[in-house]
Formats: structure tokens, C-alpha cells, sequence
């Protein structure tokens, strides 16, 4: 400035001092037009206004000027940065504007342009404008550092390194291209050079907020959580207002499972920058996290309110709709994502773990068939095409997919089980011990290596048994109190008993419990259905529904809504029949869907979790000593399992010829399922055809890979292939008929006979068991023992084949065994369902009087 400026310039710096340049624009404007050498004075004003923070001032000078003053670029830019620096993005992008049509070529004005551009999130155009800018001065580190982070939200994440790595180049020191190069390397999942990155921007300025974040999510990516952590808080006790860093500390809060105070640090973000989508959004996930998925629903709508065209945001809603079973909502919102952003695999996975879930199979692997085209190493990809495979019984390809995911991440969740059990279903045993080893040791030490059905057939560990339930209760249904307590109900006349299942059709679960349904007392009961499975239109399901009092479909109704309802209907005890069996629905129980809550018979074993208050079982099942292994009380009956005395056998008489079984040989069968089938049982199984030379073993192979390597592995081990037969798949009338050609039933071990024990004994056929130390171990001598046939009981695998080898060679012995099994029928506890009836109603009658007292649940004897 002049050193005697004119007296209207002072008077303009007198109001500035004195804080009275608003409202006396009036001055400014005369001193403009008395003499156009002021303007270089007053322009200065202007800037150094700016550079003192006093933005209105400021801008009240440069309107004052451009209003007068048309032709002179330096004006519309400083206009421009003023507007920007008061975060009006949109008055600085039209002041640019007026800039380049002075000049067209101002490098100075097109680099903010751009920098502006990438402010307002319209990266295409700031790309465009810096690229003129870089082509007229390439050595403009900023211009370079504002391209790439113009690249790197365009998804050119590889293009955007370029261009920091020139910005640093041409400036060495410029701290903030060193740390904003490290977000497209962590896109590029180079984490430590992105660490190393930030490392750089940190020597050259530790006071840089930004650069202590960007390592945070550097760290956090490297799954060096606390780290990260620690990372966040050094940048918000830099800048405490600094939205960002207050959510992604959240995000490494969550991947620590620390849901609650990863919430609370969302919320926090949202309070400085209520408009921030991603916070929004990341809290939606800590809730989805925490199982309230309605109210995740309600932040990833606002997220998306504010952010349309996020298409991870629309995916993340879809995982939400998709947990409360709303899948065709879930498919369109994965299709919004996908129109966003064809190449988003995640995207193509998730729509096709809802399609799985409607068993639309084939369609859910061509998805996951995109998402691997996308992404070739997406672990988890490979592994869920391979539970469609499984569904669909392509178990070859499903377990050469799930050993895919695996070589890739060998800590998918439940995979490894998911795995060995589908070779155990077509009998597949290389390095079983091995894996069998080290997946019990995997349990022990919490992982999540198999949900807890898989485990049941693979060892005898009853303790190992409650740890998986244990794990998986905790990871995939913890105790939920969103609905909040059950208000203690008055003592009702009758105690209304809720049954779920996705069983109530033909089904194994039903073949047993028919009959129970129609014999419950309904002077003391009320009985009502909660069915959740397929319905297959068979006489089974019509004799269902009409032995309830009602039978309610809840099937595309959501746990924490079935839930509800079981509430609104006051039901007393409910009481689950599928547990962690295929299609079961554990969740309900997880918000507490009764005041009782009580296992039975379609998971054998315990649930692991605390709000299942009961598990029917009897003494010989689990014994007083064994109860330590079970996370429920146990309610004792005399005899556990249910039976329907309707079930229908044939009136055929089949042949040995038709079944393809030697006319004189002695008979063995086993028609359990195949993964029951291990290595030690069938070792056993040859060593009894070895001694009983004219035997045969009849078995029921669920597919061609299992009956191929049984006998490739009878014929290992010694024995003709001829030896082993294959029964096919009957209808249930004609199955039960054919136990009649049948000698002796070889029970599997460590996963016994559960119905297919009753239906051989039903059958006049004597089953033999080795008796273990777990529920499904011991549930075939369970109804041994019902039927008051402990001879056929074995503790040892040297008892179990001299027991069959002696019943094979004694004609007489075994047909002394068939006489008491037929005379044992209709006096003995197993098929008398009236009686077991009147014990389980016993049962309820002690819980509910329990409950009433206020008593804890606590074992129950029902002599």
C-alpha cells in the first residue's frame, strides 16, 4: 500500500479497525469510482482481510469491487477464495467462473477450481479443469496433489499415487500430499507403504490431524486395531472437532466388537457434521452388529438420504433387510448397488446369499460366479457358492469350493465345518484324524470353526460339544433385549404351549411328535404351531394343522417379530424342535419369546445358550454326572423320544432278490445318514463282515460319491465290494417295510440312530449300539432302554463287534432277542405315547408351577 493513501482508503481501514465496514459498503464503492488507482489499494484491503480471517469483510470488499471493476481476473479470484474459505462452495465456483472468462488460461484460478470441484464431490470436473491446469504449469504441486485426490474418488486409486508421488517430487516437504497419498495405497490394500506414507507426513508436520487418521486407517486395515486407536485419538486431541476421526475410531472399535462405544463415537461424528452419510451408515452396521436391525434400517436410510448414489451404503441396507428375512427387498436393494456400481463383488455375493436363501440355488451361483470374476481371491464368495452347491447336492464341487475359500482365508466363520461336514456326507475321509485334531483344538480355543449340528458327529467330546454351541450361540444369537422383560402373566386355567419348527411336514422331527400333538391334554393346554419351513403340501402337513389349536406360518416374518407375537399370544412355554438343525430359528428364542424356553428333540444336544431354560432329556441320556456339559436344566422324563403309533409300515413283502441281497447271507444294516458314517465305526463294521464270512452289509447311500469310496474303502480294508449293498430311497410306508429282511442294525457311533433306531425297532429289527458319552452318543441306548433290551447296549468298540459277531454266528440268541423285542412292543415305555404324553405334560405342569413361584428353573423328575 502507498504510504499516504488517500483519505477515503484510510477511512475504509478506520471502519475495519473499528469493526464498521458493514453497512458503509457506500464508502468503498465512492472510493472506486473518485479514482481508479484506489482499486489496487482497496483490492489489497480485500486480501489482507482474508489472510486475517475477517471473511465478511473481505467479501463485502471484493463484491464492492467486482461490481465496479469487470475485466480484472485477480478480483473473481479472490471472490472465489473468499467464498471458499467460508465454505460456500457454490458462490467460489461462479467467482472462478468470471475468473476464466477474463483468463482462460489462469493457472492459479483453474487450480482452486478444481480443488473447489473436488470439495462439491464432482471429482469428474475437477479431474478435467487440473489437467489444464497441469498441461499450462506441470510444476504446480498442488495441482497435482488436488489431481490425485480428484483420481483416487474416481476409482483411478493406482493413477492417483501417480500423481501425489509427482506432487512430492516437485516438493518434497508437502507434508499433505504425503498422507493424502496414503488413502488410494489402502484402496489398493498397499497398507504399510500407506502407514509409511502417513509416517512421512508426520516428520514433516506431527501436528497434521489428518495424517495421524490416515495412518489410523492405514492400521486398521492391517487389523492393528488398538493401534489405530490410538492413531484416532492423537488426531481428534489435534483437531477435536474432526468429524471423521471420531467415526473411523468407531469403525476400529467395531471390528473390536466394541459395539456400544463404537455407537457412541458415531454419534459424535454426527453431532459435529450432521450430514456426514458414512457415520450414518457406520452406525448402521454397529447396530446390525448388535441385532437391531430395524433401527440399523432407519440410519442407512438417512445415510442414503444424504449419499444416493453410495452403493456400499445400498448393500448394507440390503444385509439388514436380508437378517429380518425380507429377502425380496434385500435383492432389490443389492440390484440399486449394483446399478451404482457394476463391479462391486460384495454386492453380487450378497444378492446371492438372498436368492440361496429363497433356494433360488442356481441363480445365487451365477452371482457368486460374477463376484468371482470381479474378484478372484474373494474368500467368502467361494465359500457360500459352496453352501449353494450343497443345497443343490453337488458335493464335489461344493467342497473343492469350500476348500478354495479356505486356502485363500483360513478363518472364514463356520467354514472349515461347513467343509468337513460335506465330505463326511459322501464319506470322504483323507486326513480325518488330522483335521478332526485340530478342529477340536480350534474349539477349545473360541474359534469360529463350525456351528455346533456338524460338530455332534465328529467326536464324542461332550464338553467340546457345549463350548461350539457356546461360541456360536454368543456370535450368531446373544441374548437380545429388545423386546424387553416378560411381564409376569396371572396364573392361567391352561398352559398355552408354543411349538417351533421348520419341520411341520415329512419330516423325521414330525414321523415322531404326531402323534403327542394330538394326545395333549386340552382341558390343561393349549397348543399352538409357529411354523417356519417349507410347506410340501403332504398328508403329514394337513394332520399337522389340524392337531393344533392354531397353526401359525411365520415364515417370512422376522425373529424378533415371531418373537412378538409369541408374546401378544402369552404363551407360557415355548418349546423349539429344531435348535442348530437345518432351517432352525434360534434368534426367536434370543429375544426371549416366552417366559420358559425348552429344547427338544430336533437338536441333540445342548444350545449353549442361557435363555433356553430346559432341555428334555432322560437319565440315560444324561446322567446326573453329565448335566456339567449342559448349559439348560434338564427336564427328565422316563423315556425321551416321542413316537407316532399311526406311523404306517407296508403291507410288501420285498425279496432279497429285488434289493440286490444275497438270499442266504447274513444281514447287517445301517441306513443312517452318511456323515454319521467315521472311519473308526466302518473299521469296525469290516472287522465284523471279516469274521462273519456269509454277511453283507445293506446301506443307505444319500449320493453316488458316498457309495464310491465305501467301497473303495471296504475294499482298502479287505472286504469284496459285493459285500456292501445299497438301498435307494423309499416312501416311508415301503422304508419301514424293508427292516423286515434285515438281521441286525449297526448303530453308527459317535452320532447314534435317533429315528431311524425307533423305526427299526418299530420294525421287529434289533438295533445294536455303542453307547458314548454325549446326548446323540447315547440316544440309541436310550430307547434300548425304553424298550427294555439293554443286551443290545455296548460301552466299548471291542463289546460292540463281539455283541454283532455273536448275534450273527447264534441263530437262536438273535431270535430269542427278536421274541423279546416283539413281546416288549406294546408293554414297554418307547411306543406308548399316551404315556409319554401325560410325563411331558407332567413337565410343562412343573415348570409353569416353578415359574409361578418364582423359582428358578432348577432339573425336573418326571417318574
Amino acid at each position: 500500500m502507498n504510504e499516504t493513501p488517500p483519505p477515503i482508503v484510510l477511512e475504509i481501514v478506520k471502519l475495519i479497525r473499528e469493526n464498521k465496514l458493514g453497512g458503509n459498503e457506500g464508502v468503498i464503492l465512492k472510493a472506486i469510482k473518485d479514482d481508479e488507482s484506489n482499486i489496487e489499494l482497496v483490492c489489497k484491503l480485500g486480501i489482507s482481510c482474508a489472510q486475517h480471517n475477517r471473511l465478511s469483510e473481505a467479501l463485502l470488499i471484493f463484491n464492492c469491487l467486482q461490481s465496479c471493476v469487470k475485466d480484472d481476473v485477480r478480483i473473481s479470484y479472490n471472490l472465489g477464495l473468499v467464498h471458499s474459505l467460508q465454505g460456500n462452495h457454490q458462490g467460489a465456483l461462479e467467482a472462478y467462473a468470471l475468473a476464466l472468462q477474463i483468463k482462460p488460461d489462469d493457472v492459479e484460478t483453474l487450480v482452486n477450481k478444481g480443488s473447489t470441484c473436488n470439495d462439491v464431490k464432482n471429482y469428474a470436473l475437477a479431474l478435467e479443469v487440473l489437467e489444464k491446469a497441469i498441461g499450462i504449469r506441470p510444476d504446480l504441486p498442488e495441482a497435482w496433489s488436488n489431481k490425485g485426490i480428484a483420481l483416487n474418488n474416481l476409482n483411478f486409486h493406482h493413477e492417483s499415487v501417480i500423481a501425489f508421488d509427482e506432487a512430492i517430487k516437485l516438493n518434497p516437504s508437502y507434508f499433505e500430499a504425503w498422507s493424502n497419498k496414503s488413502v488410494p495405497l489402502n484402496k489398493l490394500k498397499r497398507y504399510a507403504s500407506a502407514s509409511e506414507a502417513c509416517d512421512e507426513a508426520l516428520s514433516l508436520n506431527p501436528d497434521y490431524a489428518e495424517a495421524w487418521s490416515n495412518k489410523g486407517a492405514a492400521l486398521n486395515q492391517l487389523k492393528r486395531y488398538e493401534e489405530a486407536i490410538a492413531h484416532y485419538d492423537k488426531a481428534l486431541s489435534l483437531k477435536p472437532g474432526y468429524a471423521e476421526a471420531w467415526s473411523n475410531k468407531g469403525n476400529s472399535l467395531h471390528e473390536l466388537k466394541r459395539y456400544e462405544e463404537a455407537i457412541a463415537h458415531h454419534d459424535k461424528a454426527l453431532s459435529l457434521k450432521p450430514d456426514y452419510a458414512e457415520a450414518w451408515s457406520n452406525k448402521g452396521n454397529a447396530l446390525h452388529e448388535l441385532k437391531r436391525y430395524e433401527e440399523a434400517l432407519a440410519y442407512y436410510d438417512k445415510a442414503l438420504s444424504l449419499k444416493p448414489d453410495h452403493a456400499e451404503g445400498w448393500s448394507n441396507k440390503g444385509n439388514a433387510l436380508h437378517e429380518i428375512k425380507r429377502y425380496e427387498e434385500a435383492i432389490a436393494h443389492y440390484d440399486k448397488a449394483l446399478s451404482l456400481q457394476p463391479d462391486y463383488a460384495e454386492g453380487w455375493s450378497n444378492k446371492g446369499a438372498a436368492l440361496n436363501e429363497l433356494k433360488r440355488y442356481e441363480e445365487a451361483i451365477a452371482h457368486y460366479d460374477k463376484a468371482l470374476s470381479l474378484k478372484p481371491d474373494y474368500a467368502e464368495a467361494w465359500s457360500n457358492k459352496g453352501v449353494a452347491l450343497n443345497e443343490l447336492k453337488r458335493y464335489d464341487a461344493a467342497i473343492s469350493h469350500y476348500d478354495r475359500a479356505l486356502g485363500l482365508k483360513a478363518d472364514i466363520d463356520w467354514a472349515y465345518g461347513d467343509f468337513l461336514h460335506t465330505k463326511m456326507k459322501i464319506c470322504s475321509w483323507s486326513n480325518f484324524q488330522e483335521q478332526v485334531k485340530s478342529f477340536s483344538e480350534e474349539v477349545l480355543s473360541q474359534q469360529k470353526i463350525t456351528r455346533p449340528f456338524q460338530l455332534l458327529s465328529l467326536t464324542d467330546d461332550a464338553f467340546l460339544h457345549k463350548q461350539c454351541s457356546e461360541i456360536y450361540a454368543q456370535d450368531k444369537y446373544p441374548i437380545n433385549s429388545a423386546l424387553g422383560p416378560i411381564p409376569k402373566s396371572v396364573k392361567k386355567e391352561k398352559i398355552r404351549i408354543g411349538y417351533f419348527s421348520p419341520d411341520f411336514r415329512n419330516h423325521a422331527v414330525s414321523f415322531l411328535t404326531a402323534e403327542l400333538f394330538e394326545l395333549q391334554d386340552r382341558s390343561r393346554f393349549e397348543i399352538i404351531a409357529f411354523s417356519f419351513g417349507a410347506e410340501d403340501k403332504s398328508p403329514m402337513r394337513l394332520r399337522l394343522r389340524q392337531a393344533f389349536d392354531r397353526f401359525i406360518v411365520v415364515s417370512g416374518i422376522s425373529d424378533i417379530e415371531v418373537a412378538k407375537l409369541a408374546r401378544e399370544l402369552h404363551i407360557d412355554i415355548a418349546v423349539d424342535l429344531a435348535g442348530y438343525t437345518k432351517d432352525g430359528r434360534t434368534g426367536i428364542f434370543s429375544y426371549r419369546a416366552a417366559p420358559l424356553q425348552v429344547s427338544y428333540i430336533g437338536y441333540l444336544g445342548t444350545m449353549g445358550a442361557k435363555y433356553m431354560d430346559y432341555l428334555i432329556a432322560d437319565k440315560t441320556i444324561v446322567p446326573e454326572h453329565l448335566q456339567k456339559f449342559y448349559s439348560e436344566k434338564i427336564a427328565y422324563l422316563p423315556s425321551y423320544q416321542a413316537n407316532d403309533r399311526k406311523r404306517i409300515i407296508a403291507n410288501k413283502q420285498f425279496t432279497r432278490q429285488e434289493l440286490g441281497l444275497p438270499e442266504n447271507a447274513f444281514v447287517f444294516c445301517c441306513f443312517n445318514n452318511g456323515y454319521k458314517i467315521l472311519p473308526s465305526t466302518f473299521d469296525g463294521w469290516m472287522r465284523i463282515l471279516k469274521a462273519v464270512k456269509e454277511s453283507v452289509l445293506f446301506l443307505y447311500a444319500e449320493n453316488q460319491w458316498a457309495e464310491e469310496n465305501l467301497i473303495k474303502e471296504a475294499e482298502a480294508r479287505g472286504i469284496a465290494s459285493l459285500r456292501l449293498v445299497f438301498g435307494k430311497l423309499l416312501p416311508p410306508d415301503e422304508y419301514l417295510a424293508r427292516y423286515r429282511i434285515c438281521d441286525l442294525f449297526l448303530d453308527t457311533a459317535p452320532y447314534n440312530a435317533g429315528t431311524t433306531g425307533s423305526d427299526a425297532l418299530r420294525a421287529g429289527l434289533p438295533l445294536l449300539t455303542l453307547m458314548g458319552e454325549s446326548f446323540p452318543g447315547r440316544v440309541a441306548a436310550s430307547l434300548l432302554t425304553a424298550i427294555d433290551l439293554p443286551e443290545l447296549i455296548t460301552t466299548t468298540q471291542a463289546a460292540y463287534e463281539a455283541r454283532a459277531i455273536e448275534f450273527a454266528k447264534d441263530p437262536q440268541k438273535l431270535l430269542a432277542i427278536r421274541r423279546k423285542l416283539a413281546d416288549n412292543f406294546s408293554s414297554t415305555p418307547l411306543f406308548d405315547t399316551p404315556l409319554f404324553t401325560r410325563n411331558l405334560e407332567s413337565a410343562y405342569a412343573t415348570m409353569y408351577e416353578r415359574y409361578q413361584a418364582d423359582l428358578e428353573p432348577d432339573h425336573i423328575v418326571i417318574n
